[in-house]
């Protein structure tokens, strides 16, 4: 992970066995104005047994959300890295990787394949 004034960077390896991508590739998801982000330790373990804040609610472990609408146990977790003051147009973005969970608020994302430029946006 890579955190600066401007992005934060989430590099990882990118699932071959569901995914149509080549072993051992990886990606990475760029957060532009980052506020806030922080891993959590839940994994697909927890998930499953209804240890993680947001397994009731998000249909599959193992994707990338983003969260709207109220929600009153966002800022429950006390690990969160601080990097700025929340915009009040921050969106709350989630992906739950192989045995952690990585949250942040940013203003918008990008996808990123390692041997290409940017993929998708949102």
């Amino acid at each position: 992970m890579t955190v600066t004034e401007a992005i934060t960077r989430l590099s990882f390896v990118l699932n071959s066995q569901i995914y149509d991508f080549a072993e051992d590739k990886k990606g990475a998801l760029i957060f532009a104005r980052c506020t806030r982000w922080r891993l959590g330790a839940t994994n697909d373990e927890g998930w499953y047994r209804g240890q993680c804040r947001y397994s009731r609610s998000a249909p599959i472990w193992g994707e990338f959300y983003e969260l709207a609408g109220e929600d009153d146990v966002r800022l429950q977790p006390d690990d969160w890295h601080v990097l700025s003051s929340e915009t009040g147009e921050d969106r709350h973005f989630l992906f739950y990787l192989r045995d952690e969970t990585f949250e942040c608020f940013a203003s918008d994302w990008t996808f990123e394949r390692e041997d290409s430029s940017a993929e998708a946006t949102s």
